[in-house]
C-alpha cells in the first residue's frame, strides 16, 4: 500500500461479552403448538456448510433457510399467524362484530405480506402500507394475496405512523412488528410468534449431534423483533451453555447499532440498501430492554458484502436474500480483518465453535437482484394500491371487483 492510500474505516462494531450472564423469562410456549397445527407447517431446514466453518476458523456452520415458511418466503408468517390468531380470538371472546376486521401493517415487504396471506385465509381484510424503496415485485406479492396496499412517499417509519393512523377506524386492528409506548401487546404476540424458529433450531442442533447448543447465533435486525425473540430464548435458560449473540443490520440503517453505543434507544436517518427489510430507523419500543441486556456484539454491512454472502449461500444450496444473508456478512465482517482477533476473542469462538446463521429470507421475499422491475404502483387483478404523499399526484388507484377468497 502507498504511503498515501487511505487506512480501512473502522468496523461498525459494538461489544458486551458480559451479555451472556443475563437472564431473562422464557417466551410461553403456546405458539409452537399453534404453528404445529396448521396444515402447512413443517420445520424450515437447518442446512450445514462446512465451507463457511472452514472459512471462518469454526467447528460448524449451520444457516437456517427460512426461504420457505408456511408458504411464504420468510420467518415473518410466524410472528403475523400467531398475533393474528391471537387478535381475532380475542374479539370472538369479546362479542365483536361478525363482520370482517382490516388487519392493518406497514411493511418493508415479508411482514406486510404475511398479514395480508393470513387475512386471505381467514376471510378478513388487510390494508398495508408500503415505505419507499420496496421494489415493486413485493409491492406485488402483497397485493396478490387481495390487500389494499398505499405507497408511501417516506421511509419506513412513516408508514409505521400513517398505519397506525388508518387502524383507528372501526374494525381495523393494527397488526405491527415494532412497538412503541401504548402499543405493545400485539408485537408482543408477534415476537412470541418467533420463539417457534428458535426451538426448532434447538431440536435440529440435537439431531445433528450438536447436544449443548450453538455457541454462536448470528442474526438480521431490523427494529429487533426477531433478535428479541432469540435473546429471550437463549437467555432465559437457567443453565448450561449461553451462545454469543451477535446482531447485523446495514450500515444504512443502524439503530440498534447506534441505541447501543449511546445505551439508550435513538433514531438513525436511513438511506436506500438492499436489504430493504431491515431499513428501519428506530428499534422497537419492547426489543430494546432484551437487546440492550442481552446482545453480546452488533455490526453493521455493507451490501456488497450482504450481496456476496446472498451468493456464497446460494452456491452452497440455500436460497437467501440480501436480508437473510446478512447473517453471514455481519460475522465475515467480524472475523476478518483488522481487529478481528479481538473480536473472536470477545465472542467466545474458537476452532471447535458451534455457529447458526439465520438466513431470514428467501430471494423470492426481496428481489432487488432479481429479473424484471415492474413499474411503481403496479398492482394484480387481485388487489388494490394507492399512492400516499407527494405520489398521490401522480398514481392512481387501481382497483378491482374480484372477489375475497377465504381459504
Amino acid at each position: 500500500m502507498s504511503d498515501n492510500a487511505s487506512p480501512s474505516p473502522a468496523l461498525p462494531w459494538f461489544v458486551r461479552p458480559e451479555a451472556r450472564a443475563w437472564r431473562c423469562e422464557p417466551a410461553p410456549a403456546k405458539a409452537r403448538a399453534f404453528h404445529s397445527s396448521l396444515p402447512d407447517y413443517a420445520p424450515t431446514p437447518l442446512t450445514e456448510i462446512p465451507s463457511l466453518a472452514s472459512e471462518l476458523g469454526v467447528g460448524r456452520v449451520f444457516v437456517k433457510d427460512e426461504s420457505c415458511r408456511l408458504g411464504l418466503p420468510a420467518f415473518k408468517a410466524l410472528g403475523a399467524s400467531w398475533a393474528i390468531h391471537r387478535v381475532l380470538a380475542e374479539r370472538a371472546a369479546e362479542g365483536a362484530g361478525q363482520g370482517p376486521v382490516t388487519l392493518v401493517a406497514a411493511t418493508d415487504g415479508n411482514h406486510g405480506r404475511a398479514v395480508a396471506r393470513m387475512a386471505r385465509r381467514l376471510g378478513q381484510d388487510a390494508h398495508v402500507f408500503v415505505p419507499q424503496g420496496v421494489h415493486p415485485l413485493a409491492v406485488a406479492a402483497i397485493v396478490a394475496e387481495r390487500a389494499k396496499v398505499t405507497e408511501v412517499a417516506g421511509p419506513y417509519d412513516e408508514a409505521v405512523r400513517l398505519a397506525a393512523e388508518e387502524a383507528t377506524a372501526p374494525d381495523a386492528v393494527l397488526v405491527q412488528d415494532t412497538a412503541w409506548p401504548g402499543y405493545e401487546r400485539i408485537p408482543g404476540w408477534i415476537v412470541e410468534g418467533y420463539s417457534t424458529l428458535c426451538a426448532e433450531v434447538d431440536e435440529q442442533l440435537a439431531a445433528g449431534g450438536v447436544l449443548d447448543g450453538p455457541d454462536l447465533v448470528s442474526i438480521p435486525v431490523g427494529v429487533g423483533s426477531l433478535a428479541q425473540a432469540v435473546v429471550t430464548h437463549y437467555r432465559s435458560r437457567p443453565g448450561g451453555q449461553a451462545p454469543a449473540l451477535l446482531s447485523v443490520e446495514p450500515e444504512a440503517a443502524p439503530c440498534v447499532l447506534a441505541s447501543l453505543t449511546a445505551g439508550e434507544p435513538v433514531g438513525v436517518t436511513t438511506r436506500p440498501t438492499i436489504m430493504a427489510g431491515l431499513n428501519c430507523g428506530v428499534p422497537s419500543g419492547i426489543a430494546w430492554p432484551r437487546l440492550r441486556d442481552g446482545l453480546d456484539a452488533a455490526v453493521a454491512v455493507a451490501d456488497h458484502d450482504s450481496a456476496r454472502a446472498a451468493g456464497d449461500l446460494a452456491a452452497a444450496g440455500v436460497p437467501s436474500g440480501p436480508c437473510g444473508a446478512a447473517a453471514l456478512a455481519g460475522l465475515r465482517a467480524v472475523l476478518t480483518g483488522a481487529g478481528a482477533g479481538e473480536r473472536r476473542t470477545a465472542l467466545g469462538l474458537g476452532p471447535t465453535s458451534v455457529v447458526v446463521l439465520l438466513s431470514t429470507e428467501g430471494t423470492a421475499a426481496n428481489p432487488h437482484s432479481g429479473p424484471g422491475h415492474a413499474p411503481p404502483g403496479t398492482a394484480t387483478r387481485h388487489g388494490s394500491t394507492t399512492r400516499h404523499g407527494s405520489a398521490a399526484r401522480r398514481g392512481s388507484a387501481v382497483r378491482s371487483d374480484a372477489p375475497r377468497a377465504s381459504s
